[in-house]
């Protein structure tokens, strides 16, 4: 067994290397707690300083903040003092001026009541003189008055004749040759366009056996057809040709495009004809809004309703006194545009009220009413301005001018209805407008004769030089052209022409 010497001595190595080492461990951990406290401390002192750097900096921002902020208030404070002395001052101004006005109006009011006073005695005393001068001339006002106006007229007459033609004379020179040459450019640049073909209620037949076929066994295809369109059918009427009567010109109209159309195929009877008639219907209708189109987009008016344009279609098949109210419209519309522009009206709404002035015509058959009433009606329905109903509706003098272009629309009218081969009239028609007008000047006191010339134009109405003087002559042209335009009715305008002539006969023997 070997000698327990070696274990021992090692086991105490062990231990006092342990020892050792724990010591050695312990000053180590010693002197890194020392270097960590110095370095909190380095730290503490770096934060403390730039606290008091931050603070040092605050509280001179602080003092400079407030420094701004007391100036702009010293600065705000002097201001409004400034203001308050300003208003103060003109406080005083006001106070003394409606002193100044309440002293004014005092002044003023007992001058009032002071020319009052002095009128109530001149209006006394001025009755006074008048009751005076009546007593010494044994006369009233009255009579004076027309005595003095008797003499004057007695021994001035030819002197205010001459004035009054000289003022006539003036007036004429002035503005004729500016209207006339104005009226012949519009003319001149619308010209004679008018179409001349109107709508015709005869269909030419090519052989008078179809008039057979179209009035069929019993008359019954003529029943069918008249019932369809709602037009007579006149058939034994004209040799060669079918006649369409009926009041309603679109109505007619259908009725010629759908017998034509049975014409063509030869195969009349009731079932054909409905089928005619309705595809005439489309036809037709296709046409009045095409030809509305046309006309407002050759008057140069745009921006219409597509209703509106297809009721104003209706009136190419409607004619006046022979003249296509339709294109007569569009010729308006174009004269119309031509007098604005030269007369520096709105062209737009002289346009506009001239091509639909007469847009009343297409159911003034179906409407009660005027054709002008009727007419505002439809176009206040579609909106359009009041500006271009106010142009249309005194194209008759229904209604007051009450616009530039109202007048300019009724000279466009009397325009195009009145110059050669616009209308045509019957001759029973004729004749009597020549005997009224004759016979509205021959019925007035102091007229030996009348004729009407120029096919209705003018009427020249002699007097009697011994009864009527030339004043009253003046008053007579007057009077008569009032009486015409009350009671007649008729296209462009009468020019009443009066003659007082005086002869001296005288003989030598």
């Amino acid at each position: 067994m070997p000698p327990p010497f070696p274990w021992l001595s090692l086991g105490v190595a062990l231990i006092i290397g342990a020892i050792v080492g724990y010591y050695a461990r312990y000053l180590l951990a010693l002197a890194k707690k020392t270097s960590l406290e110095l370095d909190i401390k380095t730290k503490l002192l770096e934060a403390e300083d730039k606290a008091r750097a931050v603070l040092e900096k605050a509280e001179a921002k602080a003092d400079e903040l407030e420094r701004t902020t007391t100036a702009q208030k010293t600065a705000t404070e002097d201001r409004l003092t400034e203001k308050e002395r300003h208003l103060q001052k003109r406080e005083e101004l006001l106070d003394a001026r409606q002193i100044d006005l309440d002293s004014q109006r005092e002044s003023l009011q007992a001058k009032v009541t002071e020319i009052k006073t002095i009128k109530e005695r001149l209006d006394e005393r001025k009755g006074e003189i008048e009751e005076k001068l009546e007593e010494v001339a044994g006369l009233s006002r009255e009579e004076a008055y027309a005595r003095v106006v008797t003499k004057m007229e007695a021994e001035y007459a030819e002197d205010l004749q001459a004035r009054i033609g000289k003022l006539e004379r003036f007036g004429a020179e002035q503005y004729e040759d500016r209207a006339q040459n104005l009226l012949l450019a519009a003319i001149h640049r619308v010209g004679n366009n008018m179409p001349t073909n109107v709508m015709t209620s005869h269909v030419e037949i090519p052989s008078d056996d179809l008039k057979g076929k179209v009035i069929g066994r019993e008359g019954r295809n003529v029943r069918a057809f008249e019932h369809a369109t709602g037009v007579d059918v006149l058939v034994d009427e004209t040799p060669g040709y079918i006649v369409l009567s009926s009041f309603d010109p679109i109505r007619r109209e259908i009725a010629r495009v759908a017998l034509e159309a049975l014409l063509k195929d030869g195969r009349i009877q009731p079932a054909k004809i409905e089928e005619c008639v309705d595809t005439a219907r489309k036809e037709v209708a296709a046409t009045v809004r095409k030809m509305g189109e046309k006309a407002a987009y050759d008057a140069g008016v745009p921006n219409l309703h597509p209703d509106l344009l297809a009721i104003l279609g209706r009136l190419h098949f409607r004619t006046s006194y022979g003249q296509n109210v339709l294109w007569h419209s569009v010729e308006m519309a174009h004269i119309a545009a031509i007098i604005a522009e030269e007369v520096g009206a709105d062209v737009a709404i002289a346009r506009a009220g001239a091509l639909l002035h007469d847009i009343g015509k297409t159911v003034s058959h179906e409407v009660a009413g005027t054709h002008v009433e009727i007419g505002i009606r439809i176009l206040k329905k579609y909106n359009v301005s009041d500006a271009v109903i106010l142009a249309m509706r005194a194209h008759h003098e229904e209604y007051p001018y009450e616009t530039p272009e109202s007048i300019i629309v009724q000279v466009a009218d009397a325009l195009s209805g009145a110059r050669p081969g616009a209308r045509r009239d019957s001759l029973e028609n004729y004749v009597k407008r020549l005997s009224d007008l004759e016979g509205i000047a021959t019925a007035l006191k102091g007229v030996d004769k009348a004729f009407a010339i120029a096919a209705g134009r003018e009427v020249r109405v002699l007097v009697n030089p011994e009864t009527m003087t030339d004043i009253e002559t003046h008053a007579l042209a007057k009077t008569i052209a009032d009486t015409i335009e009350a009671k007649l009715r008729y296209p462009g305008e009468i020019k009443v022409h009066v003659i007082r002539e005086t002869r001296v006969i005288s003989y030598a023997r």
